[in-house]
């Protein structure tokens, strides 16, 4: 799921340029992103944005995490969301050259391993985009 909230992170913010979710909630089943935003997202925007992590997943990216430290990290990534008592060294994850963040939670190897991404819904008010999501099996062909 980690995962998949970077994926889904970095094609809002190449979709419409909005940075990565200020607050997640991450869970097996399911997750939300809540995102800065202006305005609710049309039908067929919101199934764009699916069919876009979709195909990143598909691409089956090589998942990586690189240390760095600190200074390093809050020089070239947004640290926003770490706690100020974080450590000196800082975990970076790639996926392939599509996304890097810092980040603690568990990933998968490729982003082959990730299921299929539905969003589930989304809501927008006072200035928050909320998108729920959840993985489901890869259809079989």
């Amino acid at each position: 799921m980690h995962s998949a909230e970077h994926i889904l992170n970095q094609t809002m913010d190449r979709m419409f340029n909005c940075g990565r979710c200020f607050n997640a909630h991450i869970e097996k089943k399911k997750s939300k992103c809540d995102y800065h935003f202006d305005r609710p997202l049309s039908q067929k925007e919101l199934q764009t944005l699916q069919e876009r992590v979709n195909q990143v997943i598909r691409e089956d990216l090589a998942v990586t995490e690189k240390y760095i430290s600190k200074t390093e990290a809050m020089e070239n990534y947004n640290t926003n969301k770490l706690p100020g008592d974080t450590g000196n060294t800082i975990r970076i994850i790639h996926i392939g050259d599509y996304d890097a963040c810092p980040c603690i939670g568990a990933h998968v190897k490729s982003s082959g391993e990730i299921a299929g991404f539905q969003i589930t819904s989304s809501s927008f008010h006072e200035g928050v985009l909320r998108i729920r999501f959840k993985l489901t099996p890869v259809p079989s062909n």
